[in-house]
């Protein structure tokens, strides 16, 4: 059957919140979005992506995980930490082992994609991940090869991008008249070397609503998640933003590219002023904020206020290595301190202006004694 036809679809303002501060705060994504998570080997693509399951937690979100010639390990870890992290009885699995017949494997993504419709169509939520489509492609290449099909380029035949387009384009937002019913997909792709323009990842990014790069180099160094900020980009983002989160985040982003390149200038001697000095020190503070372990998706209040307290300066003078132990027991201390406020960033997204700044001076009362602690 076709995909949802335009007029039945609707925009994308509902945010989807993965967990990944990098994310959710610099390139968000929206329920019926399709955004691609696109890296090397071995760089955290599907960290990220089962990070965005467990964030869906305690809404109403069903999850559906799909593994295309994943080692058994790989995929064992993944049901290990959906079990123990997450919620299984809101999440399916569906597995493809590399010994499985080529067919197997080709169709699994479509199955995967008909279960997510079902939900789609009776009103509620889905979050699809395709882990991954390089895989799929090589399978499906490998179908074609076996029934004769003309090779193309890198061999693969000319209706691949054909077939990723179909079976992506029923991501969708329904209109209220076919039920309010979304399905955000998270399709996965491999590169070889930080390569974009090869053919693979080349067709997908084009099929899909932006792209999450991950870099080997960040990666490397120890910036998990190693999210390429200067390459990756969300087409649906502020749009499909919490208000809240939308309004904190300011020009965080910007303020992170300006680093990234005075950092990269300042390496080569000489001894900056004071305002580029300052710029180093938030950028800093930025990049240690956005460093996050795996399996450890944050709730939308915790965003908040390491945003909130970055913007206001709070964490300027604090030693990035000092900042993973402030932002440990900020979500209880909230909670605990200024419960009207987090009730109101859970639940509505707004803040009066009043309310804004009581926020930051209860961020201020809990950072500054554990920052000078910690220093």
């Amino acid at each position: 059957r076709p995909a949802p036809a335009i007029i039945d679809r609707e925009l994308v303002t509902e945010p989807v919140q993965t967990g990944t501060l990098a994310i959710d705060t610099l390139f968000p994504i929206g329920r019926g979005q399709r955004e691609l998570i696109v890296g090397d080997r071995a760089t955290g693509k599907t960290t990220i992506a089962v990070d965005a399951i467990l964030a869906q937690k305690f809404n109403d979100m069903i999850c559906v995980y799909v593994a295309i010639g994943q080692k058994t390990s790989s995929v064992q870890r993944v049901i290990e930490t959906i079990r123990t992290r997450g919620n299984p009885d809101r999440c399916i699995i569906v597995v493809a082992r590399p010994a499985e017949a080529p067919g197997l494997c080709w169709i699994a993504p479509f199955a995967a994609m008909s279960m997510a419709e079902y939900f789609r169509d009776r009103g509620q939520h889905a979050l699809l991940v395709i882990d991954d489509l390089s895989k799929h492609a090589a399978t499906h290449r490998e179908v074609s090869l076996l029934t004769g099909r003309p090779p193309g380029r890198e061999a693969y035949p000319g209706d691949i991008f054909y077939v990723h387009a179909r079976l992506l384009e029923r991501a969708a937002k329904l209109s209220a008249a076919k039920g309010g019913g979304s399905l955000t997909a998270l399709p996965v792709a491999e590169t070889e070397a930080g390569n974009l323009s090869a053919y693979i990842p080349t067709n997908l990014i084009s099929i899909t609503d932006g792209q999450i790069v991950l870099n080997r180099t960040l990666f490397d160094q120890g910036q998990k998640p190693a999210v390429d900020v200067g390459v990756s980009v969300s087409r649906v983002g502020g749009a499909a933003q919490s208000p809240i989160l939308r309004s904190s985040v300011g020009t965080l982003r910007l303020d992170y590219a300006q680093f990234i390149e005075l950092e990269a200038f300042t390496r080569f001697g000489g001894l900056p002023d004071t305002h580029v000095r300052q710029q180093l020190a938030r950028g800093a503070c930025i990049r240690a904020i956005l460093r996050q372990g795996p399996h450890a998706p944050l709730d939308l209040l915790q965003e908040v206020a390491l945003v909130t307290a970055s913007q206001n300066g709070l964490l300027d003078g604090v030693a990035a290595k000092n900042i993973r132990t402030i932002q440990s027991g900020l979500g209880d201390y909230l909670r605990s301190n200024a419960s009207e406020i987090s009730t109101a960033i859970e639940s509505s997204g707004v803040l009066s202006a009043e309310q804004k700044e009581r926020f930051v001076e209860c961020l201020r009362q809990y950072v500054e004694p554990r920052a000078s602690a910690a220093s």
